[in-house]
């Protein structure tokens, strides 16, 4: 059985991890995600964990470095680094990895990955009427960054946390046969990266605190890759179920 549950609202990508991400008209889905997405990350050079990667939950700061490419080609991954007061710098240069380091205190080190670094899953998903819910019970103004999703739905019914009901199905984008597809595993749930402000203030664990109270800390969807293709906003979204 298939319906059409939204269509594409925006799309994202965050070539390095926990830093600022950029709006897409258009990309490339693959077997790792969206081309370009997470390929880079800091990597903690005092940490021999599981998880070495510099966040935004230790390090709120990194999210409001902006990384971008200069010069002509057709590579997806930025050359440099804009960091929040406005400086540029090389995005493998000892300069980036030393303000980064000195902020974090502790050494750090950027790292690229061939298939990326992700928290749970290459791709995740979130409905825009999820987000404004989520907002409106915290008192903040809705703002898709706070979620970092990778694709953002304008759903038809218009109804917050409606995501939860796609899990176990396969959503699809657009019409044509071999249109992109992903099978939804789990829901997102959320952790303190929701609670910090896109543009430099204060932290708001309200925001948080509002995805516990409406919906067991969950705003969003996790999913895996089962047809690779080009996403573009506009596609209708179809959700499929056996």
């Amino acid at each position: 059985m298939s319906t059409a549950v939204g269509h594409i609202e925006a799309i994202f990508r965050y070539p390095v991890k926990s830093m600022r991400g950029e709006q897409l008209d258009a990309a490339t889905l693959g077997w790792h995600g969206i081309d370009g997405d997470r390929r880079l990350a800091f990597r903690r050079l005092d940490n021999d964990g599981d998880f070495p990667w510099l966040c935004g939950s230790m390090l709120p700061e990194i999210t409001w470095f902006t990384p971008f490419r200069r010069g002509d080609g057709d590579g997806v991954l930025p050359t440099h680094v804009r960091t929040p007061e406005g400086k540029e710098l090389e995005l493998f240069g000892d300069e980036l990895a030393a303000d980064v380091g000195r902020r974090h205190k502790a050494p750090v080190k950027m790292t690229p990955m061939k298939h990326g670094i992700f928290d749970e899953a290459s791709i995740s998903v979130i409905a825009s009427s999820t987000i404004r819910e989520v907002c409106r019970l915290a008192g903040k103004d809705a703002d898709v960054r706070r979620f970092r999703p990778n694709i953002l739905v304008r759903s038809a019914r218009d109804t917050p946390f409606e995501e939860d009901e796609w899990v176990g199905g396969m959503l699809t984008f657009g019409d044509a046969d071999d249109a992109p597809a992903i099978a939804v595993t789990r829901r997102d749930l959320r952790c303190a990266m929701v609670n910090i402000d896109p543009e430099g203030g204060r932290s708001a664990p309200e925001v948080m605190k509002a995805c516990v109270r409406a919906n067991q800390n969950n705003a969003g969807i996790y999913c895996a890759i089962t047809r690779v293709g080009r996403l573009a906003v506009g596609q209708t979204v179809f959700l499929h179920r056996g």
